[in-house]
């Protein structure tokens, strides 16, 4: 399987587990949100947050010039990680997670 391949799967199952919490959530290639898609956005209609979906075994570039590099705003930035045989994690600024915990 290619990585584009893999990665559009990823998005798509990503999209289906959150689905419980957004029951509108959308990837971006298939509501055909170019700019959102362009900016590192990968799910729409997840109302207060902005995930980036990623299905890398070495994540190039890291965590912190992903998120630096998604839109600023209200909404809280988000990477969806997965590897094989290692699960799925999702990583935030700690100043958004506190923002959540509080």
């Amino acid at each position: 399987m290619n990585q584009r391949t893999k990665g559009h799967g990823f998005e798509r199952w990503c999209a289906a587990k959150l689905r419980t919490i957004w029951p509108d959530v959308q990837t971006c290639r298939y509501a055909g949100n170019l700019w959102l898609d362009h900016c590192g956005v990968d799910l729409i209609h997840t109302d207060g947050f902005n995930f980036q979906c990623k299905a890398v075994e070495r994540l190039s570039p890291g965590y912190h010039e992903i998120l630096n590099s998604m839109p600023v705003g209200k909404n809280i930035n988000a990477i969806i990680h997965k590897k094989n045989n290692k699960g799925v994690i999702v990583a935030l600024r700690l100043d958004d997670f506190l923002k959540l915990i509080s």
